[in-house]
């Protein structure tokens, strides 16, 4: 027959074996959550930003100047939007092999080859 403070230690165990992996848990969802709130405040600031962006007169953003912005960093108001460039038709390049001539390439590859002098293929 088990003894009295045999069964009272066997539910003492039980009660901090399960301490344990509710402070485990606790700890898993503790760190998720400051993950989730990170997560939720960049959202927010985002949301903030275009909001202003939007808000600008005449919803245009060259007006707009970022105060906090580090020294020599570019910022969307600086840069100046270029006209969509056409879409070329591509060109297969051929996958080099031993005895395939520079000649194969484009003209305008052949320029980059030439300079480069590192990590590159030999061309016979």
């Amino acid at each position: 027959m088990p003894s009295v403070v045999g069964l009272l230690e066997q539910h003492e165990l039980a009660a901090r074996r399960r301490v344990d992996g509710l402070r485990e848990e606790a700890d898993r969802i503790q760190a998720e959550l400051a993950v989730a709130e990170q997560e939720w405040s960049e959202w927010m600031i985002v949301r903030e930003r275009v909001g202003a962006v939007l808000s600008a007169p005449g919803g245009d953003s060259a007006g707009v100047v970022a105060t906090d912005v580090p020294e020599g960093v570019v910022t969307g108001a600086e840069v100046e939007a270029s006209a969509p460039l056409a879409v070329k038709a591509r060109s297969q390049v051929p996958v080099w092999r031993e005895g395939l001539a520079q000649t194969a390439l484009l003209a305008a590859v052949t320029g980059v080859v030439g300079r480069s002098s590192q990590g590159g293929r030999p061309w016979t």
